[in-house]
């Protein structure tokens, strides 16, 4: 039996995609059955509908997300929190939390949540790990290659061609850049530059440049210069707001 799964969040963009991941990441596991805005509008959901886990903003209009908790009547559902903010993660434990995610979600922090809230499934435990990777098969020339999409490190467009950096080298495929990368996973690769696209994975430093383009060094050790234009891809989807900085 799914999971009866609960938004709580009043951005409307930030419910969208919290419910198009965990379609993606918890597949049947987990049912989205409703999207609240505000407290009120939770408990009035509450007292009629069966709630087995909870994705619970912070911040909301009316109160927030420890007020939900607080008058929460009945039997208590999982909580996972979804915040923009770090500062609340140890009182969210102390609450009990499965887990604390800081927007905007990954996917693959998000499975690791699902992980956590689904029971395991001893036939998906005994599968050896690399029969969920997707292999993208690329024909070159007379051959067929298969690429693990965890080996990309970036994609370059080159004229008519595209360079595609993976840890066991650079395999040359013609197509257009925006025609490959339409085959890919929004939510793994992220375009930084019109010539450019990395898996947002790789990137383990951000360096800022200034004029809006940062400096990016992958995880191969290969840097990437993203696009002005790119500037808030690059924000929304690597920097975020890191820890330690001042909160509003």
């Amino acid at each position: 039996m799914p999971l009866n799964a609960v938004i709580l969040d009043d951005e409307p963009l930030a419910r969208q995609r919290l419910r198009r991941l965990l379609g993606k990441v918890a597949g049947a596991g987990v049912q989205v059955v409703a999207e609240c805005t505000d407290v009120d509008e939770l408990m009035r959901l509450a007292r009629r509908t069966r709630v087995d886990v909870l994705f619970l903003d912070i911040e909301l209009p009316g109160g927030d997300g420890f007020t939900a908790l607080r008058r929460w009547n009945g039997p208590p559902p999982s909580v996972v929190f979804v915040s923009a903010y770090d500062q609340h993660g140890v009182r969210a434990f102390e609450d009990r939390a499965v887990d604390y995610l800081l927007k905007p979600v990954s996917a693959e922090r998000l499975r690791e949540t699902i992980s956590r809230l689904l029971p395991a499934d001893p036939i998906a435990a005994a599968t050896p790990p690399d029969a969920h990777r997707r292999r993208l098969p690329l024909q070159l020339g007379r051959r067929t290659v298969m690429v693990d999409e965890d080996d990309i490190q970036a994609i370059r467009a080159r004229g008519n061609y595209v360079d595609i950096e993976t840890k066991r080298g650079t395999f040359t495929f013609r197509c257009a850049l925006g025609e490959f990368i339409r085959e890919l996973d929004a939510d793994t690769f992220l375009r930084v530059h019109r010539s450019c696209v990395i898996r947002i994975a790789a990137a383990i430093e951000v360096i800022t440049l200034g004029s809006g383009r940062y400096r990016l060094t992958l995880d191969c050790g290969r840097q990437v210069v993203t696009g002005r234009q790119y500037r808030e891809h690059v924000q929304r989807n690597l920097i975020g707001r890191p820890f330690g900085s001042a909160c509003p």
